[in-house]
């Protein structure tokens, strides 16, 4: 550590800027500094305890100085990094490569906000064991088996993690789970094993973390071919979680970002605390078990404003929003008055209630929509239709919001083009509008000022039922030679 001692003024080096300035820079064990000071007990200059003595400080000094600064950003350790993937006939959610175990195998799980456990199929005889993708080509899955893995155990029924809401196997002596959205389940045991991380550098650092998680031994209903079929990655606030593990293990800050591109493609960062340009807004932390929560107390549809206060969880692993009355009434009704298309109905579909036909086109515009958050942030929803294929190759749009009794959910389809920051330190929800590769190449999506055109190809048709009321469903894709394109188009630009 240097000490600044004495200011000066330097007259006679003044150049065309006019006089300058400067100081003398001093050791703080400098004889200098020890006579200007009067400290007493520093060590002779020269001797073995003078030099001991200032590296010991040195040490201290810079030690503070890591624990100050910002942690590492670690992400899932896979070939591709820390990207995740929009998949759009897997409930329309995004997904993540992972791997798990000893030897390592890779997963394609589902990002769920909305849950804590992480979990993946496990020995089970009707899980999926490919998926198809929309180009016909067949991707096999992976399977976990605990006596496949040399890192792996079973956790014991006594185990604090097991808790008292969990059973207990006795089959396997081992502590039980149960997830259940109405008919889709996941059932197993809780196993310890080896979650491989890495830097959000290229090449990676690998960072290997033991975790707890579900060995999903018994899959149901959407876990089985609609979403969440090779697992779901649970990112709750609960002590199980990943993000949890990683913070109270000292490894990152007790936070972590989700970033949906407007495209396909988005990232995963655990450790991120976002950006100093990001608008917030804090959590309602006065539940008796905490979710990411916060407080609406505005609409906006271009115009046409109304205060209205309500709170509502933001929950990635749910394909549309929902809303209660009035707000949801005051959103559909605001925007079905500025839409010129003729309204379409997709056979069989009884949930988006606001959909219009587009013909060939595929590119259409959309009034504004803006939610004001609790502090005064707004937050402007980039994305609040979704395109599809209709069964006749014409297209179709929907305003992908839902009228529910229960809880307000901003799922998904609102938090495109968006970089969310879930801080858990402070206990703020951080947004900032992204490309997803700001770090990269610091490009930023221009702000929607309302006459904005969707021109993303539609995907195809809505799986009837596939988004969870109020919960979740998940699945598997990677699109290889997507992600090679992707590769190309940002080496060659």
């Amino acid at each position: 550590m240097l000490t600044a001692f004495a200011c000066w003024i330097n007259a006679n080096s003044s150049e065309a800027f006019g006089t300058t300035f400067g100081f003398d820079i001093h050791h703080r064990y400098s004889d200098t500094v020890k006579q200007f000071l009067n400290l007493d007990g520093l060590p002779e200059k020269g001797t073995v305890d003078y030099y001991t003595v200032m590296a010991h400080r040195d040490q201290l000094l810079n030690g503070r100085r890591l624990a100050a600064s910002t942690k590492p950003v670690l992400t899932f350790y896979s070939f591709v990094g820390n990207q995740t993937y929009y998949i759009s006939n897997l409930a329309y959610l995004h997904y993540s490569f992972l791997s798990v175990g000893t030897p390592s195998l890779e997963f394609f799980v589902a990002l769920d906000t909305g849950s804590d456990l992480f979990w993946l199929p496990c020995d089970c005889t009707t899980c999926a064991r490919n998926f198809y993708r929309i180009s016909g080509k067949k991707m096999e899955l992976e399977i976990y088996s605990p006596s496949n893995s040399t890192t792996s155990k079973p956790l014991p029924c006594n185990s604090p993690k097991c808790g008292p809401t969990r059973g207990c196997s006795t089959m396997y002596n081992a502590c039980s789970y149960e997830i259940s959205y109405g008919a889709t389940s996941s059932t197993g045991i809780l196993v310890d094993d080896v979650l491989h991380l890495g830097t959000n550098v290229t090449p990676q650092d690998i960072v290997d973390v033991p975790v707890t998680f579900g060995c999903g031994q018994n899959l149901t209903g959407n876990f089985l071919d609609v979403a969440g079929i090779n697992g779901v990655f649970g990112l709750g606030m609960d002590s199980i979680s990943v993000p949890s593990v990683l913070a109270n293990k000292g490894l990152v800050a007790n936070s972590f970002s989700l970033c949906f591109g407007s495209g396909s493609i988005g990232r995963i960062e655990f450790g991120d605390k976002g950006s100093p340009l990001q608008k917030k807004t804090p959590f309602n932390l006065q539940q008796s078990k905490p979710t990411y929560n916060i407080t609406v107390t505005q609409i906006a549809v271009d115009n046409n404003v109304t205060d209205l206060v309500f709170a509502a969880n933001f929950d990635s692993a749910v394909s549309y929003s929902y809303f209660t009355d009035p707000a949801y009434s005051f959103i559909v009704n605001n925007f079905n008055s500025r839409i010129t298309e003729k309204p379409y109905h997709f056979p069989g579909e009884t949930r988006l209630n606001y959909c219009y036909d587009l013909g060939e086109n595929e590119e259409y515009v959309i009034p504004n929509l803006t939610l004001k958050m609790k502090g005064g942030s707004h937050f402007n929803v980039t994305a609040p239709t979704i395109a599809f294929r209709r069964a006749d190759g014409k297209n179709a749009y929907c305003l992908g919001i839902i009228k529910t009794k229960i809880n307000n959910v901003i799922g998904h389809n609102f938090m495109e083009g968006y970089r969310l920051v879930f801080d858990r330190e402070d206990m703020v929800l951080g947004w900032k509008e992204s490309d997803c590769f700001d770090a990269i190449s610091s490009k930023t999506l221009a702000p929607n000022n309302g006459n904005s055109s969707r021109s993303r190809p539609p995907p195809p048709p809505p799986p009837s039922g596939a988004a969870r009321s109020s919960s979740m469903t998940s699945g598997v894709v990677a699109v290889i030679l997507a992600i090679f394109f992707h590769h190309f188009i940002i080496l060659s630009s």
